[in-house]
């Protein structure tokens, strides 16, 4: 009897080790009995959005997709455990960004993800942070590793002005982990006058480079009406010299669902507002839906493309 139990805890350990998502990590911090419940449940959660993307001076149409998942991160190589080094990872809520946007005759894809702790008192910074943008012209490519208070940042692309840079920034607050940052606690995001690392994907867009901004952060109740759920919260980062500002809406209530985020800033002489809005969203242990049969999920959830 022992070896149909052995063989299934070795299939059941493979078949995690395949998939995004691992639970645990090598320090002994333990979230709310909540937070478990909601993220390690062997589940990703995927939202998708209605984009309307500013972007040479036009508002263009498009569509997002985040997609929230747990899994153990080694902390000395920075990427997803898939060893028995457990005493070397740390559990992160990943968040895969993406956003996808016609101009004209051709399209964007700009694909983000980011690595947050989910013990922010032992890793007070998200450890990674990854970005790639893809246009009919070419590519770009960014990545930010932290390392004993500085991120290095590596970035190559097709412009010439920037095809090669590898250069090392102050390390302090990242646009790119406000989303996993406000899934876990958005009473502990940054408010008030602070420095911030604007986004990697827009500093892309508005061809800026990176490295940290003063910026003004705010939490307060939602009082629009673009944006549908319930008891809203707003978190805004202003920065004044850029003239942009990022609103992200959410639920008060955990697990903070995003309903949507807007973002303005000049664009070719005019100041146009980016939105995106929520249209479905689903939990899913996607990594173990790759058969055709399986783009009915793709429909549920209301992505376009790729249904030939």
């Amino acid at each position: 009897m022992k070896k149909p139990t052995i063989l299934f805890t070795v299939l059941a350990i493979g078949a995690l080790l395949t998939s995004c998502q691992l639970v645990g990590g090598a320090d002994s911090f333990t979230p709310p009995q909540n937070f478990r419940d909601y993220w390690y449940n062997g589940q990703a959660e995927i939202s998708r959005y209605q984009l309307e993307q500013a972007q040479y001076g036009a508002v263009n149409p498009g569509e997002a997709v985040l997609i929230f998942v747990t899994e153990d991160f080694r902390t000395d190589t920075q990427v997803k455990l898939e060893s028995d080094a457990k005493d070397k990872a740390t559990s992160v809520l990943k968040l895969n960004s993406i956003r996808r946007f016609v101009t004209g005759i051709y399209d964007y894809s700009l694909y983000s993800s980011v690595f947050t702790p989910i013990n922010t008192k032992q890793y007070e910074r998200s450890q990674k942070v990854t970005m790639s943008a893809q246009d009919w012209c070419g590519q770009v490519y960014t990545q930010l590793n932290f390392d004993g208070g500085k991120y290095d940042v590596m970035k190559r692309s097709y412009f010439e002005k920037d095809a090669t840079e590898d250069f090392k920034i102050d390390a302090t607050w990242l646009e790119d982990e406000i989303w996993t940052r406000l899934r876990m606690n958005p009473a502990a995001l940054p408010v008030g006058e602070t420095q911030v690392i604007p986004a990697a994907y827009a500093a892309r867009l508005a061809g800026q480079k990176l490295e940290p901004q003063k910026a003004l952060g705010t939490l307060a109740d939602y009082k629009g009406d673009a944006f549908t759920g319930k008891f809203l919260q707003q978190y805004s980062l202003n920065y004044p010299a850029a003239q942009r500002e990022l609103r992200i809406v959410f639920e008060k209530a955990f697990p903070h669902a995003i309903a949507g985020w807007e973002e303005t800033y000049p664009s070719r002489g005019k100041v146009l507002t980016t939105r995106a809005i929520k249209t479905e969203q689903i939990r899913s242990d996607y990594w173990s839906h790759n058969a055709p049969g399986d783009t009915t999920l793709r429909k549920e959830l209301g992505v376009t493309g790729y249904e030939w």
